[in-house]
């Protein structure tokens, strides 16, 4: 027990929140991760389905099938807005193709 003039007050141990995520015992997704992930599967199904040409909405459907969840469908689209603003996909006339660099990843990473 500590005291500080007339008041007296005694410390206690208290769990204190998880700073560093390597410190915690479950990991939260954190909203970047999780676009990072859909970035990913747009772009591999886009390359998987190289030379087929998917407007936005199609691939949409076809990444997120029997799902409601407008969250889902918006993924996709900020997905593919970031994937054609990194010059992986050409989006011209809603079409969402690969551009010849991520055409050339492809090949040389052996997808």
């Amino acid at each position: 027990m500590h005291t500080t003039g007339r008041l007296r007050h005694k410390e206690a141990k208290l769990p204190m929140p998880c700073n560093h995520t390597t410190d915690c015992a479950e990991r939260i997704p954190l909203p970047a991760d999780e676009d990072a992930k859909t970035e990913m599967a747009v772009l591999a199904f886009v390359l998987d389905e190289h030379p087929t040409q998917l407007n936005i909405p199609e691939l949409s459907r076809a990444l997120n099938a029997g799902s409601e969840d407008f969250g889902a469908f918006d993924s996709v689209e900020r997905a593919v807005r970031q994937l054609d603003g990194a010059g992986l996909l050409n989006c011209k006339g809603g079409l969402a193709v690969p551009s010849r660099a991520a055409l050339y990843f492809a090949r040389i990473w052996g997808l």
